[in-house]
C-alpha cells in the first residue's frame, strides 16, 4: 500500500474538511425523529401568551421560540436515555432506534446549534437595548412588573399535575407506557407523599426501588396510593390550591387571556370531575 498520501499531509490538514447537507441530516436524525412528532407544544403557547404582555418584536419571538423547542427536544432525547424510558409520545425512543451514543452526539449538538442561534440573537444590532431589556431579564418589562414568580409558579404547578397524570392519565399510558415514574423510580410527588404519609409502611419505598415493569405491582402500589394514603386526593387538593394562586396572579399582573387559556387546559378540575375515574378503573381492576 502507497504511503504517498502522506508526502505533503500538512496543505492537506490546512483546510477544513466539507460538511456536506447529508452529514448534517444524518448526524440530526434522531432529533428530527423526536420532533416528527410534537408534544402539545405548551411551551411554545406559554411564550406567546407571555409576549402579550412583554411585546417582543415577531421576528426575534420566533427565534426564542424555536431555542426553547431545540433545547427541550433535545434534553428529551438525554432524559429517555437516564430513565431508560421505551416510549416517548407514543413511539419508541430515539435512542431504542439509533443508539445511545448517536443519540447523546445528537442531542449535544443540538444544544451547540441553540447555543449559536443565542450568540446570533444577542448580537442583532439593537436587539431590546432601546427598550431597556436584555435577555437574562426577559420576562421583566420596563414597567416594573416582574413575571419571574408567576412563571416559576406555573412551572410547579405543571410538573406536579404531570407527576398525577403519569399515575392516573390514560393518555400517558399510551404515550409513556403505564406508571413509568415507578419503573423509572422516580419521587415523584404524590409518592413521596405516600411515602411520609405512613412511615410504618415501607410499601411504596421497597417497590420502587424494585423498578417494577410488568403491572402487577403498578396496579398494587397505584391502588395503595389511593385508598391507603390518599396520596392522589392530596396531590389534587395542592394542584387545585396552586391552579388558584395561578390564576390570582394573571389577574394581579392585568389579565391574559391566553394564559388563562392554558392554565384551563391544564385545570384539574376535570380530574376531580371524574374524567379520568374510568381509565383509572381499567388501570387497577
Amino acid at each position: 500500500m502507497s504511503t504517498r498520501y502522506y508526502d505533503n499531509i500538512l496543505s492537506k490538514l490546512e483546510s477544513f474538511p466539507s460538511w456536506s447537507p447529508q452529514n448534517e441530516s444524518v448526524l440530526l436524525e434522531p432529533y428530527t425523529y423526536i420532533t416528527s412528532n410534537p408534544g402539545k407544544e405548551i411551551r411554545g403557547r406559554l411564550i406567546d401568551a407571555f409576549n402579550l404582555w412583554l411585546e417582543v418584536p415577531t421576528s426575534k419571538l420566533a427565534v426564542i421560540s424555536r431555542l426553547v423547542s431545540m433545547l427541550h427536544s433535545a434534553s428529551l432525547l438525554i432524559d429517555d436515555i437516564e430513565d431508560d424510558s421505551q416510549l416517548r409520545r407514543g413511539q419508541p425512543v430515539a435512542h431504542k432506534i439509533y443508539g445511545v451514543p448517536q443519540t447523546i452526539n445528537t442531542a449535544n449538538y443540538v444544544f451547540f446549534l441553540a447555543y449559536q442561534e443565542l450568540i446570533a440573537l444577542r448580537d442583532q444590532d439593537d436587539f431590546e437595548s432601546k427598550r431597556g431589556q436584555r435577555l437574562d431579564a426577559i420576562v421583566t418589562v420596563t414597567d416594573g412588573r416582574d413575571y419571574v414568580p408567576l412563571v416559576n409558579l406555573i412551572g410547579v404547578y405543571f410538573q406536579i399535575r404531570d407527576d398525577l397524570m403519569n399515575l392516573l392519565g390514560s393518555e400517558y399510558t399510551k404515550n409513556k407506557g403505564f406508571a413509568e415514574d415507578l419503573t423509572e423510580g422516580k419521587f415523584s410527588f404524590p409518592v413521596v407523599h405516600s411515602i411520609h404519609a405512613d412511615k410504618t409502611n415501607h410499601q411504596v419505598l421497597n417497590i420502587l426501588q424494585k423498578r417494577p415493569t410488568t403491572p402487577t405491582l403498578k396496579i398494587h402500589t397505584i391502588d395503595y396510593m389511593r385508598t391507603r394514603t390518599k396520596s392522589f386526593e392530596y396531590t389534587l387538593m395542592v394542584l387545585e390550591r396552586l391552579e388558584d394562586q395561578t390564576r390570582k396572579e394573571i389577574r394581579r399582573l392585568g389579565g391574559n387571556a391566553k394564559l388563562e387559556g392554558i392554565i384551563d387546559f391544564l385545570s384539574v378540575q376535570p380530574i376531580r370531575d371524574g374524567a379520568y375515574t374510568e381509565s383509572l378503573a381499567e388501570n387497577i381492576h
